[in-house]
């Protein structure tokens, strides 16, 4: 594992999480419940985390 490829990771997961935060912040300004804002959320960001964390393994299995 390169301390490069390790550093793109983590760049990353830090946009990623930052992503997220103005996610949540898109669906919770209209929303009238906490069911309008939190199912969409889920739906919308899991599988873009669910992709983030194997492409991540899979980016440092690969500079084994």
């Amino acid at each position: 594992m390169s301390w490069k490829s390790l550093g793109g990771v983590g760049l990353a997961l830090i946009v990623l999480a930052y992503g997220t935060v103005l996610v949540f912040m898109a669906f919770d300004r209209d929303s009238h419940s906490a069911s309008d804002t939190i199912r969409p959320f889920v739906i919308t960001m899991g599988p873009v985390w669910a992709l983030a964390i194997w492409s991540g393994f899979s980016v440092l299995r690969r500079h084994r």
